[in-house]
């Protein structure tokens, strides 16, 4: 049955043109379905738009804090608007990076150490042997990643900028070398593993996630079964764990510098995946069977609210 479903894209996130480009590609593939589509720029005055134009469901492609972070998925609840992607605790839960890994490791993913402190006590000195990450421990798409290299004498003198845009609270992670690899859950079924290979940088940035030809996709990845299945495991366990629905996305470093056995950690789950025409979940779900209209239209009929 056709349904008029709002696409929510834009809002005012470091992550707006990421959401714009997201938005434009679920629109035009749920028009193509038949639904009717309403493309709703999100501002300050959501909650009065929407209670306006009263849609059946409600697309989420917003990225970064007040659309993945729980913020929208409150105010779809109180309007009672079925709304794809996780509801508020999992979206909450999981945009905390301290948060998340302490819930991943509780169900048993294993995780990096890290420690999480403000960006200007993490600025001196090293607070971790060298090499380390330093990431805002709220933010996405790899902004205000900072790697710390081995040779690096002291830390990056970018923390103590006046204009550092991403929140005080950084979290210091122990580097993982190895591979980039990632896996997708749709309605509690882990899809294949997938590795991503940046082209021409140093690790997974904006620019290798959303420049045409940053990186390129092996699907399924070229892993040994057993460390594929493990992936499989651990991201369904993770999107069980933070209490995910619909689609997620967890990432992985795989270090198999000396065989197989190596080391595998867990990063994050990612509760609104990108949905670019360079985006991960897309080529996943296709390698499954699932072309992008599919997807966008399964993800629209699992629409629903907390209560």
């Amino acid at each position: 049955m056709a349904k008029h479903v709002a696409v929510l894209m834009g809002g005012f996130s470091s992550e707006r043109p990421v959401s714009l480009s997201s938005g434009k590609a679920c629109a035009d593939a749920i028009e193509s379905l038949g639904h009717r589509v309403t493309r709703l720029d999100v501002g300050r005055d959501v909650a009065e738009r929407l209670a306006e134009i009263t849609p059946d469901v409600a697309f989420n492609a917003l990225h970064g804090p007040f659309g993945e972070d729980g913020t929208i998925q409150g105010i779809l609840e109180y309007l009672q608007i079925p709304y794809t992607h996780s509801g508020v605790l999992a979206s909450a839960l999981a945009m905390h990076k301290e948060r998340a890994k302490i819930v991943a490791k509780a169900a048993g993913v294993p995780v990096a150490e890290a420690r999480v402190l403000h960006r200007l006590d993490a600025a001196p000195a090293h607070v971790l042997s060298p090499p380390y990450v330093i990431k805002p421990v709220a933010e996405g798409s790899s902004f205000g990643v900072l790697i710390v290299r081995e040779d690096q004498s002291k830390p990056p003198q970018e923390l103590y900028s006046n204009d550092w845009p991403y929140g005080d609270t950084v979290m210091v992670e122990r580097y993982v070398h190895g591979r980039e690899l990632t896996c997708a859950v749709m309605g509690n079924v882990a899809l294949d593993v997938c590795e991503i290979v940046p082209e021409g940088h140093a690790f997974y940035d904006y620019d290798s996630k959303y420049a045409p030809g940053g990186s390129h996709h092996v699907v399924p990845a070229e892993v040994p079964k057993k460390v594929a299945r493990r992936i499989q495991e651990y991201s369904l366990a993770a999107h069980k764990a933070m209490g995910c629905r619909g689609v997620s996305r967890s990432d992985f470093r795989y270090d198999d510098r000396f065989g197989e056995g190596g080391e595998l950690i867990w990063l994050e789950v990612n509760t609104q995946p990108g949905m670019t025409s360079t985006s991960l979940v897309p080529d996943i779900a296709r390698a499954a069977g699932h072309s992008f209209e599919d997807l966008i239209g399964w993800m629209v009929e699992d629409a629903s609210c907390a209560r």
